[in-house]
């Protein structure tokens, strides 16, 4: 899903190197400046999903890729891995949330400005960022009140939009 968002919003910079490889051809034309072009375009493209698909290897990331027990009120969202272990979500730490056929997607903020690197290590991070969200299925929820309770809290929080609703869909 991270992929497809990124492909959906990024698409355009499996442009550049596409053109940047294309301008000698203008001038003088032969293939194989069109085939070194789509070459680097396709390592280009393979290097980018390779990146987002890393995500789901890091070890801070794989809290995310787990069971988890959830917690839910006004205050946070507290994840549990076991009674020891867990991790607290606030809600401010949330940029969005939607409402799909068989879940919630909660889409976490990206990192603000201050908690990236500087140079051009933090122009990569900006403008190359992979985006994390928890995807809540509804058979997490124990009954269609625990859902609608949920459903409000994200109202209340404008994560929301108000004209979506599931319950046409349980």
């Amino acid at each position: 899903m991270a992929l497809v968002k990124v492909w959906r919003h990024d698409w355009w910079y499996a442009l550049i190197p596409l053109v940047l490889f294309l301008i000698p051809a203008i001038f003088s034309f032969s293939w194989w400046w069109v085939a070194i072009a789509i070459i680097v375009t396709i390592l280009f493209v393979l290097l980018r999903s390779a990146q987002v698909m890393g995500v789901t290897q890091m070890e801070q990331g794989s809290p995310l890729f787990e069971k988890l027990n959830y917690e839910i009120d006004n205050r946070q969202i507290l994840m549990k891995r076991n009674e020891r272990e867990g991790m607290a979500l606030n809600w401010d730490m949330i940029q969005k949330a939607e409402v799909k056929p068989e879940a919630y997607l909660l889409w976490l903020q990206p990192a603000a400005d201050a908690q990236l690197p500087g140079g051009w290590k933090g122009w990569v991070a900006r403008n190359f960022q992979t985006p994390i969200f928890i995807h809540l299925p509804f058979r997490i929820f124990n009954s269609s009140n625990d859902i609608k309770l949920f459903e409000s809290i994200l109202r209340r929080k404008n994560l929301l939009n108000n004209s979506v609703s599931t319950s046409a869909t349980t």
